[in-house]
């Protein structure tokens, strides 16, 4: 199973079929198959909301949405803690809605990320209901009026400051959430890999047609740095130290494992190679045999021991499993959001659009 997942996003992520090995092109009709249904599927669900069939829920509080349009690495959980941060330096309580994928690995690196800040977060599938036991437990700033009519926001905000109720909410991986309606859309980008080979799931990588950009008010383009060759963030220069001219095995199961290893081979390691998972697998025990496999090949082929690279999230999925990587070394990345100012777009012209929101 992870091998044709694999495969079916080496698909994806080529233009040229002809590229394409031989076992690989003979997929292409039967994910283009899919690819229709999923259209089909897609635009009858558009129907249904647009019709009211299916009715969408109001929180009674500001929603901000992160999301995107395709799979995976587009950098919406160090958004989001972002927002987070934000929102509690503004004496705003934000209750962060994300629906837990595999086991919980970005709520649990929230939670750590977000220790000491006045967040909540609530995890399920069903975002509104989750936010209803968060709002019956710690209540929720009651701004008098709907979010298109709202006056006297700043005295209400102001009489709440600090307070455990609930001023505003962050809706993780929501843009395809339409049940749940928001005041702010923000769809993160994949400046590495923007769309693929424009088509939609599992042809492609594209959960919504490209016109669905319309829908966002803010578009934000991760991985700046890689595709404009700026610096490197904060948190890789920390580690520039442990990774520099050393052989680092990248190991991850994250959307974007290519910009993992470009991210490591910017810090000055000697070789970096790489053993990639689908997104939020996790790691068991065969897993483990075929990491000490290539390990071993690295330390015969550069005889030196190397070091193992993990994603931050990676990690938190089973931190105890890496350690039967021992004797070798397993560091975990970690990563911060970081603002690449681009003419009048920059962090504070994005802070204002967040203030607005809730004056």
């Amino acid at each position: 199973m992870e091998k044709l997942r694999r495969t079916v996003k080496e698909i994806a992520f080529v233009q040229d079929h002809a590229k394409l090995s031989t076992l690989h092109r003979s997929l292409i009709p039967f994910l283009s198959f899919a690819s229709s249904l999923f259209r089909v599927a897609l635009s009858l669900r558009h129907f249904l909301y647009r019709s009211g069939t299916f009715s969408k829920h109001r929180l009674p509080v500001p929603v901000i949405s992160v999301g995107n349009l395709t799979w995976g690495g587009n950098g919406k959980t160090p958004m989001v803690e972002f927002i987070a941060k934000y929102l509690a330096d503004c004496g705003i309580s934000p209750l962060i809605l994300t629906r837990g994928y595999a086991g919980g690995d970005e709520a649990k690196m929230l939670r750590r990320h977000l220790i000491g800040v006045p967040a909540k977060i609530g995890v399920g599938a069903n975002r509104a209901a989750t936010a209803d036991g968060f709002f019956k437990k710690y209540g929720y700033v009651d701004y008098g009026c709907k979010s298109s009519e709202r006056k006297s926001v700043n005295e209400t905000m102001r009489s709440h400051l600090g307070s455990e109720k609930i001023g505003a909410a962050i809706l993780d991986d929501g843009m395809q959430h339409w049940s749940l309606c928001r005041d702010l859309e923000i769809v993160m980008v994949n400046g590495l890999m923007p769309w693929g080979n424009l088509q939609l799931l599992p042809l492609g990588p594209l959960r919504e047609p490209l016109m669905a950009l319309g829908r966002a008010d803010v578009a934000v383009i991760h991985h700046a740095d890689l595709v404009l060759e700026q610096n490197l963030k904060d948190t890789e220069l920390m580690m520039q130290g442990a990774v520099c001219n050393s052989t680092v095995l990248c190991v991850s199961a994250i959307g974007s494992p290519h910009a993992f290893v470009q991210q490591m081979e910017k810090m000055g390691a000697l070789y970096v190679d790489q053993l990639d998972f689908s997104d939020h697998h996790s790691f068991e025990v065969e897993d483990i045999w075929m990491m000490r496999m290539q390990l071993r090949q690295l330390e015969d082929k550069f005889c030196c021991k190397p070091i193992v690279v993990v994603t931050e999230k990676d990690y938190d999925r089973d931190p105890e499993i890496l350690k039967h990587l021992n004797p070798f070394e397993v560091l975990a990345l970690c990563s911060e959001l970081q603002f690449i100012s681009n003419k009048i777009y920059n962090e504070d012209y994005f802070k204002n659009l967040l203030r607005k929101l809730v004056e």
